[in-house]
């Protein structure tokens, strides 16, 4: 088992690519801290998974976004379920449809709160607690092939996406002395929840399947292995980098 022994932290793993890496860690031997902002019967859910996989879920409810509650969160993992070997920051929101020129200044903050300013939050509080361990630790955050690629429509998502590029490659320097290692997990089209109204009409599918090579939406499945790598000692001289999983979409994108 990849993470036997080992205690992670998963945002947003109430449903999707959090609730799939969450019972793949537990099958690995990682007890795991699970949170959700609003879903709560899909928190049941998965710590039901985690649980069935022999291992502990500690579920917490939380707004990443808020300093605070992020803080919360840690002094609870700590007094419940021990020090953390590994962060994945899953929580995030969509969006689509504004344009630049008619942005709701509410809607703005909101998704760079949640999608960027999260997993700065989250990534600050590991950090402290790993330091006074001794440091190492794994650190995976999941962007979106938003990161790479223009985003007409839903300018605040991309910009949050590719900031946790750049957040990726400073904290990546940052803690290379300490032997944390922080990479990235960007997804491309993914049937998960936060993607279902892509997938009601069959005519608008198959255009989005034109632009994959692989002509297949990815499962949450597809993600969680790719978390798992990044999350257990096969990465360990992995650091800095983005790991894209979009059925060649990013290669596509242009050519078709």
């Amino acid at each position: 088992m990849k993470l036997d022994g080992k205690k992670a932290l998963i945002t947003g793993a109430d449903s999707g690519i959090g609730q799939a890496a969450a019972e793949l860690f537990a099958q690995h031997g990682a007890d795991v801290a699970i949170t959700y902002n609003t879903d709560a019967d899909g928190i049941a859910e998965t710590a039901r998974l985690v649980e069935a996989a022999g291992r502990k879920a500690l579920v917490i409810q939380n707004d990443v976004g808020d300093p605070a509650s992020v803080t919360a969160t840690f002094d609870r993992i700590a007094s419940e379920l021990g020090v953390l070997d590994i962060l994945v920051n899953n929580a995030g929101q969509a969006m689509s449809g504004m344009e630049v020129a008619e942005m709701d200044d509410g809607k703005l903050e909101q998704i760079l709160r949640v999608n960027l300013m999260g997993p700065l939050f989250c990534c600050r509080s590991f950090i402290k607690l790993r330091r006074a361990v001794g440091g190492r630790g794994k650190i995976v955050t999941v962007s979106s092939v938003a990161q790479h690629l223009p985003t007409p429509g839903s300018t605040p998502y991309g910009m949050s996406k590719a900031g946790i590029g750049s957040l990726c490659r400073s904290l990546s320097r940052e803690l290379a002395n300490d032997r944390i290692n922080v990479n990235n997990v960007a997804p491309g089209l993914i049937e998960t929840p936060m993607t279902a109204s892509r997938f009601e009409d069959p005519a608008a599918l198959e255009k989005s399947l034109e632009h994959i090579p692989w002509h297949r939406a990815g499962q949450p499945s597809d993600i969680a292995q790719a978390i798992l790598y990044l999350a257990s000692d096969d990465s360990d001289y992995v650091t800095g980098h983005t790991l894209v999983v979009d059925g060649g979409l990013t290669m596509q994108w242009g050519g078709a």
